[in-house]
């Protein structure tokens, strides 16, 4: 597989799971209006956080994106640390109000 074509199917599986990641961010931003006071205070500000972690991995994929070959793979390891920042939040989430 050739360096190009291998960032393009890395640019598309992060992209997809993005897609999946908006999904569950939207379905525990759901359960906000169904919670407790207590509960919804928490629970936004966990919305809040995933937010901002999956702004922060969308404009790495853009910067990924827009990076040429040789780039590519230094952003690679950015874009593999913030993809695991936003799993982790949404996991932590998925735990305390799922």
């Amino acid at each position: 597989m050739s360096e190009m074509s291998e960032r393009d199917a890395y640019i598309e599986k992060a992209k997809a799971q993005l897609d999946q990641w908006n999904a569950e961010i939207d379905r525990i931003e759901a359960r906000t209006r169904e919670a407790s006071a207590d509960g919804e205070t928490a629970l936004r500000g966990m919305v809040q956080d995933l937010h901002g972690k999956r702004d922060a991995l969308e404009q790495r994929l853009n910067e990924t994106r827009q990076s040429g070959e040789l780039a590519w793979s230094d952003l690679k390891a950015g874009m593999d640390s913030a993809c695991k920042n936003l799993s982790d939040a949404i996991e932590e989430a998925r735990s305390r109000f799922g």
